[in-house]
């Protein structure tokens, strides 16, 4: 099929790969917030039959990326002003856990991984390559949240990450100054190698923060 991205993809069943493919539009903001999903439409895009596009779509569902709405079929899921408060107070407890998780639990070896992460990060700002600059942040932090060793703390975030993620894409594409953001994990990790967990936790609030006042004016 033309939209398989690898050829792992040829074996999975359709509606995984129609689900992987419309998953992806909508964290990169091809498919936006409040768009209606027209199964015809997709159908002929994909060039797969209607069974594999609602399959796809109930997984989209079940996941929050999209709604149901009641003779109006379905649409890319929004979120309101109330629920990003809760997700973002959700994620601060999480990561103040995983920060002082890490602080305490991290070796040389993933402080140095730690560190190249963050290099890559530099690399994809430089490149002004949006789809890399979120995918290297995105590995930046998740290398924090893997060293802090609880799977189920692990399965939140990155739950919760998934729900708002399209939204820090466009955050990430109105910044001015992205190189800020390398700034900030730098500061991350020089007080993750220093075991001030207080300092770090305080850190990570704030680049939460920075970006929460960015994602309400992109809702707004």
């Amino acid at each position: 099929m033309a939209f398989y991205e690898n050829e792992e993809d040829a074996f999975l069943p359709l509606r995984d790969v129609v689900f992987k493919q419309l998953r992806e539009e909508i964290l990169y903001g091809k498919l936006k917030p409040g768009e209606r999903l027209m199964e015809v439409a997709l159908s002929e895009r994909l060039g797969v039959s209607r069974t594999p596009i609602r399959e796809g779509i109930r997984l989209l569902e079940k996941e929050g990326l999209v709604v149901m709405l009641p003779r109006r079929g379905a649409h890319v899921a929004s979120i309101t002003e109330k629920q990003l408060a809760d997700v973002l107070e959700a994620r601060r407890i999480l990561e103040t856990f995983t920060m002082n998780a890490c602080c305490a639990r991290i070796t040389k070896t993933q402080y140095e991984e730690l560190k190249r992460a963050n290099e890559k990060f530099a690399e994809a700002v430089d490149s002004g390559n949006l789809r890399d600059m979120a995918d290297t942040d995105t590995g930046f932090h998740n290398i924090i949240i893997d060293t802090a060793g609880n799977e189920k703390v692990k399965e939140m975030l990155v739950n919760l990450k998934e729900q708002i993620f399209r939204y820090k894409y466009e955050f990430m594409k109105e910044m001015s100054d992205p190189t800020r953001l390398v700034r900030e994990h730098d500061q991350i990790i020089k007080a993750i190698g220093e075991s001030r967990s207080d300092r770090a936790v305080e850190l990570i609030k704030l680049h939460i923060d920075s970006q929460a006042i960015a994602i309400y004016r992109n809702i707004k």
